[in-house]
């Protein structure tokens, strides 16, 4: 007689938890067909950003005590943003996140300023349009500035050659990211208590199949359940809304990688839901518990330097929101796991805590 095979058992039960899944309608709605929708509606809304956003950052080292600063800090379309240093400048302006960093110092041994517009390629047009409204300070203003407009005439435009970054590019990895949170915790949630309840888990234990194998199995069932929606969202946000892949098939296993080990991560969360749910109907109540307020706070939509000062370090603290940070610097910058390992690291602590957790309270019956 041959002698009993736990791979074989295993794939099996990998098979069946597929199965599974895929006739789950909460599982094809909060793993693919919810982030699509964001992502084609967001996709649709164009691609950059566009128009005059009256943006600016100051250049380190500006002149700040003349006319025409003074003139810009008047206008109310104007807003200034500041940052700790000049990488962190240049930074925001290859990200769109600003129309141009502004320069203004004295003339030395002279009464007038040079003006430096620097821009991305992306933004030229506002930045010749910023230069129309610097000119038009100049001739509007008093009398003295006039006086000295040929002084105050030196204003250069100064391209900055990027990479356009669309609105696809923050927007896609967010999505990606939640539709792996999404998918792991009401998916591993809500099939390993009807293993419970509906005692299959106790008749596992009358065959020779290790309890390994069952936990096992289903944690690959739900991955590649998983990977194949991160395929079709990440296809379908390169094919039809132009998303940056940087570095092409090497940036996609990236991205591949990371959705992986965050798979891994979020099912815990899936795990402790399971165990501490009394009844089915209660499950979806815990795990919005868990993914709305990092839907909300993870940076899916909008950066999480837009919350307030104190809500800033709790938002960022987020597992969601390591995983958003680590995709779009991936996406985007090309940046290897070395530059984005604090954000491996923590997302790593949290899965040793949420599997700390679920190890403790996990019940078989």
């Amino acid at each position: 007689m041959a002698a009993y095979s736990n791979f074989r058992a295993g794939r099996a039960l990998v098979i069946a938890s597929l199965q599974a899944i895929l006739r789950s309608p909460s599982s094809v709605v909060f793993g693919l067909a919810f982030p699509l929708i964001f992502i084609l509606v967001f996709g649709f809304l164009g691609g950059s950003d566009g128009g005059f956003s009256s943006t600016l950052a100051l250049a380190k080292g500006s002149d700040t005590l003349n006319p025409i600063y003074a003139g810009l800090k008047r206008m109310n379309g104007i807003t200034w943003k500041q940052f700790p240093d000049s990488a962190a400048q240049n930074e925001a302006l290859h990200k769109d996140k600003l129309v141009a960093i502004l320069s203004i110092k004295k003339q030395p041994g002279q009464s007038g300023y040079d003006v430096r517009i620097r821009a991305a390629s992306t933004d030229m047009p506002n930045a010749f349009q910023l230069q129309g409204v610097i000119q038009n300070i100049i001739i509007g203003g008093d009398p003295a500035i006039r006086q000295q407009i040929q002084a105050f005439a030196n204003i250069q435009v100064e391209e900055t050659q990027v990479r356009e970054y669309k609105r696809i590019d923050f927007i896609l990895p967010g999505q990606l990211g939640f539709s792996l949170l999404a998918g792991s915790v009401f998916g591993t949630a809500f099939v390993f208590f009807g293993l419970r309840q509906t005692l299959v888990l106790k008749r596992f234990f009358a065959t020779p199949v290790r309890r390994a194998t069952i936990v096992v199995s289903e944690g690959i069932a739900r991955m590649i359940f998983q990977l194949l929606t991160a395929i079709v969202i990440i296809g379908i946000g390169y094919y039809a809304f132009g998303f940056t892949l940087v570095n092409g098939f090497a940036t996609f296993m990236a991205l591949m990688a990371l959705s992986a080990l965050s798979i891994m991560v979020f099912m815990g969360f899936g795990f402790v839901v399971s165990n501490v749910a009394k009844n089915e109907s209660v499950i979806p109540a815990f795990s919005n518990i868990i993914t709305l307020p990092q839907f909300l706070l993870a940076g899916v939509f909008f950066p999480i330097t837009v919350f307030p000062a104190w809500l800033q370090p709790l938002a960022g603290a987020l597992p969601l929101a390591f995983l958003n940070d680590a995709l779009r610097k991936v996406s985007f910058d090309g940046a290897s796991f070395g530059a984005i390992s604090w954000d491996v690291l923590w997302l790593c602590v949290w899965g040793v805590v949420l599997y700390a957790i679920a190890s403790k309270i996990f019940k078989w019956e």
